[in-house]
C-alpha cells in the first residue's frame, strides 16, 4: 500500500497543493462567508464595512448553520466534478434547511 501523501504547506519536503485545490478552498470559504450573512444579517453592510451594530443581524434567523459548511463543500466538488469530467447530475439535499432556507 502507498504512503499517504502529506499536503502540508508548512514542512520541508511536502507535496505542494495544487492550484484547482487552493481555488476550491477559497469558493468554499466564500460560500461559507456568503451563508453566514444570508442566515444572520439584513442586507444593508453585507461587507462589513463598519463595525456590527444590533440593527444589522435579524431577530428571526431564517436557516441552519449546522449544514451549510457540508453542504457547500458537496456543492464545490460536484461543480469540479461537472466542469472537469462534463457530467451531467441532479444534486438533492434534504428538508431545505441547510443555509438560507
Amino acid at each position: 500500500m502507498a504512503a499517504p501523501v502529506n499536503f502540508s504547506t508548512d514542512q520541508e519536503g511536502a507535496t505542494p497543493i495544487p492550484d484547482e485545490f487552493k481555488a476550491l478552498d477559497l469558493y468554499w470559504r466564500a460560500a461559507n462567508y456568503l451563508s453566514v450573512g444570508q442566515i444572520y444579517l439584513y442586507g444593508k453592510n453585507p461587507l462589513l464595512r463598519r463595525p456590527l451594530e444590533i440593527s444589522d443581524i435579524k431577530p428571526r434567523l431564517l436557516g441552519h448553520w449546522g449544514t451549510v459548511p457540508g453542504q457547500n463543500f458537496i456543492y464545490c466538488h460536484l461543480n469540479r466534478l461537472i466542469m472537469n469530467k462534463g457530467i451531467s447530475c441532479l444534486y438533492i439535499s434534504g428538508p431545505g434547511h441547510g443555509g438560507n432556507a
